[in-house]
């Protein structure tokens, strides 16, 4: 097979015509290419009056391929092989079904893996099947009425399911291939194979997640909803079993492997291990706000008079900078046409995060702006300081906006003045619980507020318009990663053995993607384990 890189397509041009351009590029006849898929596609906009679209493509010929491609004088045509996933031979000896606890990204891959070895995985989730957590998320959100187990955290499909479905990560790893192709094949769209920048939508994630669970059972695995792990039972520093609670009934099982894919908000069972000896130190996370700009200003600052070209659909943005801080500030998850989230799942507490659905056609743009919170900054030494810290910020948030799980917001421009906001301007605010203008001083870190104020001058200058004074910041984001990090060995094993911490929670991971990954080399850990 060969791959192409760079071929440039005008907006006007189809990708029929990809087959013409990979032919003059590899010189040979069109007729001559047996079939052409795309690796990559992403949109360059680099220059506003030309922006276009960038492939790579995976062609093959019914010629010599390799002849072909010596002849060719560049380092955009190369031989290369298609990218297959092969599981890992199964060493365990154990008569036990591993467990996975957590069904969000890490846990679905993890259960995914360990169900195509074999080896019928028993995965617990918290909080309820994907319908009715959807229906507590809508009760949620109309009427205030917060479910602790059954919410935009907790639930099938984890946290990343009332998102954006972003499938862009910094990390680099042959099974993230693996894992996009797992989500097509659940329903994502065929494009996350592709798109530089792939997400699934809020929308199509539900979809997605059920064909996950359909998977797993197929293969002998289960999928125990509503059960929460209480207890893991621990003898001579291995686990035996562990206990787990459904419907108000306590169940013990045998098990000596557990994989624990908890998620980022999942802080009674870190306190559990904690409790039970497991090592546990301070992670470094983010705290800021969403902010929300008119969608066309964010499509204009893009792409010049090409926004609001049927193809290129609403524009995105990443920005960073060095501000006051030694981290900075940066955005992220960034929702194209798409809202904020309230996302509280504790009592007492607001917390912010942004969705969108597949279409992205939503008014507003929004997306997380946050400043980089080290443990030096923790208000003490204590392992879960960082947890402690988040949970303080989200009470304040939840006092400041007047105690009913309304979120406090702010205009951008009063919030640079330092100023009270008393009333909105042209940005509507999209919260679904609704928003409480005020100070966002009175609940973010007085080194996040400085820092956000500081970054948003200086990203204007990157994006123009990103300091509209009726843009709207909403308050507060604190879960965009875990604050504290459950350590373990090259065997992805911590000190209480056959107890792997994986993904997200456990501070390998931050994002969809990564989460995955990471289940999958914990399932790979498990497959290894000769015990």
């Amino acid at each position: 097979m060969i791959r192409i890189n760079e071929i440039k397509l005008s907006l006007d041009e189809e990708e029929i015509e990809l087959n013409k351009k990979a032919a003059k590029i590899l010189k040979v006849n069109e007729k001559y290419i047996s079939s052409l898929t795309i690796f990559k596609k992403s949109i360059d906009a680099r220059k506003k009056d030309d922006v276009h679209f960038t492939y790579a493509v995976d062609v093959t010929l019914s010629l010599d391929e390799e002849q072909i491609v010596s002849k060719i004088k560049s380092n955009k045509v190369s031989i290369v092989k298609p990218y297959i996933y092969e599981i890992p031979e199964n060493k365990r000896n154990s008569k036990y079904r591993p467990i996975v606890v957590g069904f969000g990204p890490a846990g679905m891959l993890a259960g995914i893996i360990l169900a195509e070895a074999g080896l019928r995985p028993i995965i617990l989730e918290r909080g309820k099947d994907i319908d009715a957590r959807q229906k507590d998320v809508n009760e949620f959100w109309t009427k205030r009425k917060l479910d602790e187990e059954s919410n935009v955290q907790f639930g099938e499909g984890g946290a990343g399911t009332f998102s954006d479905g972003k499938l862009t990560t910094g990390i680099k790893s042959p099974f993230i291939r693996k894992v996009l192709q797992e989500l097509y094949e659940a329903g994502a769209p065929e494009e996350i194979l592709y798109s530089a920048k792939p997400h699934i939508g809020t929308d199509r994630l539900a979809i997605v997640v059920k064909n996950i669970r359909k998977k797993i059972e197929s293969l002998g695995g289960e999928v125990r909803l509503e059960s929460k792990l209480e207890k893991l039972i621990v003898y001579n520093n291995f686990v035996q079993g562990i206990t787990y609670s459904h419907h108000g009934k306590t169940i013990d099982m045998e098990t000596d492997s557990v994989i624990m894919a908890i998620g980022h908000s999942a802080r009674d069972t870190v306190e559990m291990l904690f409790n039970l000896g497991v090592e546990i130190i301070q992670k470094p996370f983010s705290v800021g706000a969403r902010i929300e700009h008119p969608q066309s200003l964010i499509n204009k600052a893009q792409y010049g008079d090409f926004a609001g070209h049927k193809k290129l659909g609403a524009a995105d943005y990443k920005l960073s900078c060095h501000g006051l801080h030694e981290r900075g500030a940066y955005t992220f998850c960034m929702c194209p046409g798409g809202t904020v989230v309230a996302a509280a799942s504790e009592k007492e507490g607001v917390i912010v995060n942004g969705m969108s659905s597949l279409a992205r056609d939503g008014e507003n743009a929004n997306s997380a702006l946050l400043v980089g919170i080290e443990p030096c900054d923790f208000p003490s030494d204590h392992p879960l300081a960082g947890i402690y810290y988040q949970r303080e910020i989200e009470h304040k948030a939840f006092e400041l906006a007047g105690g009913d799980y309304r979120a406090p917001a702010q205009l951008v421009g009063d919030f640079l003045l330092g100023k009270e906001s008393k009333s909105l301007g042209n940005v509507n605010p999209t919260c679904p619980t609704g928003v409480t203008l005020t100070s966002l001083d009175e609940c973010l870190p007085n080194k996040v507020s400085l820092t956000m104020k500081s970054a948003i001058v200086e990203m204007d200058k990157k994006l123009n318009g990103f300091n509209l004074y009726d843009a709207v910041l909403t308050a507060p984001e604190t879960r965009s990663s875990s604050s504290v990090r459950i350590l373990r060995d090259e065997f992805c094993q911590c000190k209480i053995s056959g107890i792997y911490p994986c993904g997200e929670g456990a501070g390998y991971a931050g994002g969809i993607v990564s989460a995955a990954v990471d289940g999958i080399k914990c399932a790979h850990a498990v497959l290894s384990d000769e015990h």
